[in-house]
């Protein structure tokens, strides 16, 4: 009796999770990359539906996670030898977020715990795969760390804890910023709702972003004419250095 009253009681946490889920919105699904792109801001506010009260438990807490198109990296360490740094050891990460932007309504460490964060990698040190590296070095946590400095010294990587603004446990809305040097692709947009630690529901959307006008046409000339391009980049480089010359001379005259 007392087992079947447990397996119906974990059968209902389901159910009750689902009680409260989100309604979401973007202030756009697509960003154009053009020659005088400087960066953007995507305003992401949505609101929580509930089919009854809210439970008893602890507040309601809201993490938003922007995520762009994953690649490989390769991090190198630098060592100093006979006075100059030099690279002397190198490990290859297997796939890392070009962009990654993580925004809550409190400390992460307070409003998530660690079971649920390895189940959706919603930290950014989830998001990073390195499976196999640490066949190549005898430490792979430095690398990592090393990864995660870089990119968020050049704000690639991004945590801001208590940006997403939640009034009266229904209504949330954040700002997060693009850079400028955004990476092709399709971004992932996540919303988690969680409580006491656990998330509660997971919504997604995707934002597209894309090349246009001569940003378009040189990347896609890079990739598949990579002579042709090479050539061209050669040419307007010797036609600046003549223009050049050409202008300093007639101004000594």
């Amino acid at each position: 009796m007392i087992r079947a009253l447990a397996l119906l009681f974990a059968m209902a946490l389901p159910a009750a999770a689902q009680d409260e889920s989100i309604v979401l919105g973007l202030s756009q699904y697509s960003v154009t990359i053009t020659t005088n792109y400087v960066g953007s801001e995507i305003l992401v506010y949505g609101a929580v539906k509930r089919e009854s009260p809210a439970p008893a438990g602890g507040p309601l807490e809201v993490i938003v996670a922007v995520e762009g198109p994953h690649t490989p990296v390769v991090v190198r360490r630098k060592d100093r030898t006979f006075g100059i740094w030099i690279n002397n050891e190198s490990v290859r990460i297997d796939s890392a977020p070009s962009f990654y932007a993580v925004a809550t309504t409190g400390p992460l460490a307070d409003i998530l715990n660690q079971t649920d964060d390895l189940r959706h990698r919603i930290t950014i040190q989830q998001a990073i795969r390195s499976v196999g590296i640490s066949a190549e070095t005898d430490d792979p946590q430095s690398f990592i760390d090393a990864l995660l400095r870089i990119r968020e010294k050049s704000g690639k990587f991004r945590i801001n804890e208590g940006a997403v603004r939640l009034d009266q446990s229904t209504l949330f809305r954040t700002d997060v910023a693009l850079p400028a040097n955004l990476v092709e692709g399709q971004y992932r947009v996540r919303i988690f709702l969680t409580r006491d630690g656990q998330v509660l529901d997971v919504l997604e959307r995707s934002i597209d972003v894309r090349k246009a006008g001569l940003e378009r046409f040189l990347y896609t000339l890079s990739r598949e004419q990579s002579l042709l391009y090479g050539l061209l980049a050669l040419a307007l480089a010797v036609l600046a250095g003549w223009s050049a010359s050409f202008i300093f001379a007639r101004l000594r005259r």
